[in-house]
């Protein structure tokens, strides 16, 4: 009986939670569209979302698309088709791992900033203060942090999925001797538009979760210092399974329409 409450109780506590996450999703998406407009906070968060990930970002997708290349010509010489390296490195790098690590990166960095942020902004009671000025805290602190992500996100993405192709282009040069030339076309007459744009239509909704999970639990953080910690470290892990899970159900989805 005991463990039949503790299920109902953890199940209900579960879909609570998803509702005020969905809630607040809506009411900071909204608030990007109500006035007033401040540029000089939407750019500030823009720059930290892009700018603050672009060489963390980057380093990863080379060495990915590196590592990518080894293990493809590894598998493919058993069957003496390593010359389609090219083919498969870009292949799952643009539709697969371009945004997935992108995303799981850029929200380990920018998940737990905005959770550590919100969260000292809540336990020190600025957003109470905030309210009984008159300000919206969702606008003022939501709102930029989603309009950023959905932005920065796809255009990380986009720069992670050429060096990532690059990484590739390097292993093959000097592991199988291939002219780059062959390696490039290879790509091209692999990779189509519909490729493409289901990867970084991902990460459109990647950004919009990192943004939304990192507020959440910021906003959600009681107990001082402790709990700030604690919001912080929920947040990158509730970003990085979220990321995992939708990702499975959005490549069905782009299956389906592309």
């Amino acid at each position: 009986m005991n463990v039949l409450i503790s299920i109902d109780h953890t199940v209900k506590k579960f879909l609570l939670s998803m509702g005020q996450v969905t809630l607040l999703a809506f009411k900071g998406f909204w608030g990007i569209f109500l006035p007033p407009f401040n540029l000089k906070l939407l750019l500030k968060e823009i720059d930290n979302f892009g700018a603050g990930s672009f060489l963390l970002v980057n380093i990863i997708a080379l060495f990915t698309g590196m590592v990518m290349s080894l293990q493809t010509i590894y598998g493919l010489r058993m069957y003496g088709a390593e010359m389609y390296v090219g083919s498969v490195v870009s292949l799952s790098i643009v539709r697969e791992l371009g945004p997935v690590l992108t995303s799981i990166m850029v929200g380990a960095r920018i998940g737990s900033g905005i959770a550590a942020e919100i969260g000292s902004m809540q336990v020190t009671e600025q957003i109470d203060a905030m309210r009984a000025l008159g300000a919206s805290p969702i606008k003022k602190l939501v709102s930029p942090k989603i309009f950023a992500g959905l932005i920065t996100l796809p255009l990380l993405t986009v720069t992670a999925d050429f060096i990532g192709i690059f990484g590739g282009l390097i292993i093959a040069t000097f592991e199988l001797d291939i002219d780059h030339i062959f390696y490039i076309n290879s790509i091209l007459t692999t990779i189509t538009i519909s490729d493409f744009l289901s990867g970084i239509g991902k990460t459109v909704f990647f950004g919009l979760l990192i943004a939304v999970i990192g507020c959440y639990f910021g906003l959600k953080t009681s107990g001082g210092t402790t709990g700030v910690g604690r919001s912080t470290t929920i947040s990158v892990v509730t970003i990085s399974i979220s990321i995992l899970i939708a990702d499975f159900f959005l490549t069905k989805l782009f299956l389906m329409v592309f």
